[in-house]
């Protein structure tokens, strides 16, 4: 996990003793004030510069649980390396299907990394095929891998897009197939094509320092073609493929995945079985995933026609997570510390054993102390192998590199091997146990002050799982007391909390939510706010919704200048909302002319702070490669621009943001035709064109260097006529 810099744990201002939340004196809030008091006005309240927006959202999409965000976040079983789950002997295992979730984390310098490749076993790939079900999208695949040479196949967790990668390059014929390290950087990956046959790259890791751009696979094809190759590169849906068209590639169906693989072990039968009750319960949910179907297949072909074989079928998937979860926790022979890794894991399932293990063990002192109380808590120095306690919580192991602040590390991953268990588990502790409670609540408020972002905002998404079993009672035990403290990283963790809650589809959340934004305790307003912020990008659809609930609050007036602050960074969040911020955009341009002054001055504070970001996935990037060819949002930016430009308010945070596009301008030549189309439309009256003139010829380069070129470039397209003379 990457540790934040300078990160000190922070008081999270809720109730001692592990109980319900001590309720405040009356007239007063949680915190001891009166409930409109706003310490930041008075100067006792640390800068709420301490944890800027944007970084906030970084950390908590970088380390929520995978199934949050629908995410391919969990490494696991595939064909090559790994954990070796694959065809083996004969027997599908694992994730055979779709090659696992895989987690890499390789996302380090790009230099020194080694470029190494190694060939596929002929027989385990032939062996595959023999079970493999197409699916949609692979004629189309394979036909655009035979005249391209090169594809980029990407798709969500869990559809199988490793498995594909393979099966394509097979049914070209090629005499090899080639494994490629993910730690390949994306510069070096022609240099590695130097033989004939095909290659795969599986889930090449992107980010915002490491994308895959057109460049590179242009070299790689080029490459391709001299040594007679094929190259089919896998990844997770992302924004980092500036240039790049990936194929999206879908599961097949769950019925194909049994079918194939009961036409290779069980063909006289497989009617048969396939008519059986409890398979057509199986197949009649339409989202069961190739690994799922892949692992109830081999279940089916071993069917025997006994009563006991009959059960097995019926209590197969979620029925069977469940049981086992109950048989955990209620078992009086699994000791509590036992029962503390379980818990443990099931918050850090897909991150370090180390971490999993040594809260767990915090969490075992609290269980000592709740069961006894008389005697002090003491936890063995030495105790069960990492190994003996991934068998016993069924789960797997795994050495990956992960990132850190000074660059990746080796580290021992732990997961289930179901994804469902943390959830299941996490309810199960929570609904069934309630003795537990006060022991759970302690280690995750604790959680919440830890140092790490990685531990924090697991103890988010711990806390959303429990609300979204029993909503008002994690509310009262920990939700409320993380928002109404006065240091901020446990209100960051509450408007975590409350995002992952209404990502799960926790059905009063998105209410709950607006009312907060303008209650009378500062902390909730802040809270909410902030969670506003967080929550629209991973929910675009919530994008409308999130900005009338802002501008609702800016209506009322903000309380103090760190509350506005707060508006203006979730506000300039909703414009990172994928696909949609067109829609946001005129939703911004809206609030220019049909609302109060304080909601305009909201909307151009927020759109100047979304403009000046220069990162992967930022405002001018999108623009760039989609915004500025759709009509109706181009003439929106304008109106934006030219808006935020003309507002003395504002003027000055506008221009900071114009240089920050000229800037990205200078390094991609698509943002810079974006750019000459764009300022034409800033120019309505002489003001406008002396404004743009005055910071063209006053700028200098990022690095500090006079005017960059393009500067000198923009200023023909601000000065048409005197450019044509």
């Amino acid at each position: 996990m990457t540790a934040a810099a300078g990160a000190e744990p922070a008081p999270d201002g809720g109730a001692p003793g592990g109980g319900a939340a001590q309720q405040p004196p009356p007239g007063q809030s949680a915190q001891g004030q009166a409930p409109g008091a706003d310490p930041l006005s008075d100067g006792g309240m640390e800068a709420e510069g301490a944890q800027e927006a944007r970084a906030a959202q970084r950390e908590l999409v970088a380390h929520t649980p995978g199934f949050f965000l629908g995410d391919e976040t969990r490494f696991g079983g595939s064909l090559v390396g790994g954990a070796q789950h694959g065809v083996s002997g004969g027997q599908v295992r694992g994730d055979v299907y779709l090659g696992g979730r895989t987690e890499h984390h390789y996302h380090g310098p790009q230099g020194g990394t080694p470029e190494t490749s190694g060939e596929i076993p002929r027989e385990r790939i032939e062996e595959l095929a023999a079970v493999f079900a197409d699916g949609p999208a692979f004629a189309a695949a394979l036909e655009r891998l035979r005249e391209e040479r090169v594809l980029v196949l990407s798709g969500a967790h869990a559809t199988g897009r490793n498995t594909a990668a393979l099966m394509l390059l097979h049914r070209l014929g090629v005499p090899a197939v080639h494994a490629l390290s993910p730690e390949t950087p994306p510069a070096a990956l022609s240099g590695t094509l130097t033989q004939p046959g095909g290659y795969v790259l599986r889930d090449l890791p992107l980010s915002r320092n490491r994308p895959l751009r057109d460049t590179h696979l242009f070299a790689a094809r080029d490459q391709l073609v001299k040594a007679d190759g094929y190259l089919v590169v896998t990844v997770e849906n992302s924004p980092h493929l500036p240039g790049v068209t990936p194929c999206p590639w879908t599961a097949p169906p769950a019925e194909d995945v049994v079918r194939a693989l009961l036409a290779r072990r069980r063909p006289a039968d497989a009617e048969a079985l396939l008519a059986l009750a409890p398979v057509t319960g199986f197949l009649a949910d339409a989202d069961r995933r190739p690994a799922e179907a892949a692992a109830f297949a081999e279940a089916l072909a071993a069917y025997d026609g006994s009563p006991h074989a009959l059960a097995r079928l019926a209590d197969f998937g979620q029925a069977a997570v469940e049981k086992q979860c109950r048989d955990w926790l209620g078992d009086p022979e699994t000791g509590l510390r036992d029962k503390a890794f379980l818990i443990s894991l099931a918050v850090f399932d897909q991150a370090p054993y180390v971490l999993a293990a040594e809260l767990a063990d915090k969490l075992f002192v609290h269980f000592e102390r709740l069961q006894h109380p008389d005697t002090p808590p003491t936890i063995p120095v030495f105790g069960p192998t990492a190994k003996d306690r991934l068998v016993l919580a069924r789960a797997e192991g795994e050495i990956r590199q992960e990132q850190t602040d000074w660059g990746p590390v080796p580290q021992f991953m732990a997961a289930f091997c179901d994804e469902r268990t943390p959830q299941v588990l996490l309810t199960e502790v929570w609904t069934s146990h309630p003795s537990a409670r006060p022991a759970l609540v302690e280690w995750l408020r604790q959680l919440a002050r830890d140092g790490r972002p990685l531990v924090r905002t697991r103890a988010a998404a711990a806390a959303a799982l429990l609300g979204a079993a029993d909503l008002p009672s994690t509310m009262a035990l920990l939700v409320d007391g993380w928002a109404t403290a006065r240091a901020v990283g446990p209100r960051v963790t509450a408007a975590n909390t409350l995002t992952l809650a209404q990502v799960l589809g926790g059905p009063v959340v998105l209410r709950l939510l607006t009312q907060w934004c303008n209650d009378g305790q500062w902390g909730r307003r802040w809270t909410a706010i902030r969670a506003f912020g967080l929550l629209a990008p991973l929910r675009p659809d919530l994008a409308g919704p999130a900005l009338d609930a802002l501008a609702s609050r800016a209506r009322v007036a903000a309380s103090s200048q760190a509350e506005q602050n707060n508006l203006t960074e979730s506000a300039a969040l909703l414009l990172s909302a994928g696909q949609r911020r067109g829609e946001v955009l005129a939703e911004f341009v809206r609030l220019l002319y049909r609302d109060t002054p304080a909601v305009r001055d909201l909307a151009l504070a927020a759109f100047a702070r979304a403009c000046d970001n220069d990162e992967d996935g930022s405002l001018v990037g999108w623009y760039a490669e989609t915004g500025m060819y759709q009509e109706d949002t181009a003439r929106d930016m304008a109106t934006l621009w030219r808006t935020a430009l003309g507002d003395r308010t504002h003027t000055r945070a506008a221009l900071t943001a114009l240089r920050t596009w000229i800037h990205v301008a200078a390094r991609r030549t698509d943002a810079q035709r974006a750019l000459e189309l764009l300022l034409p439309a800033l120019i309505v009256t002489a003001e406008d064109r002396k404004r743009l003139d005055h910071e063209l010829r006053t700028m200098r380069a990022e690095d500090g260097s006079p005017r960059p070129p393009l500067a000198q470039r923009l200023l023909a397209v601000v000065h048409p006529a005197a450019a044509s003379h």
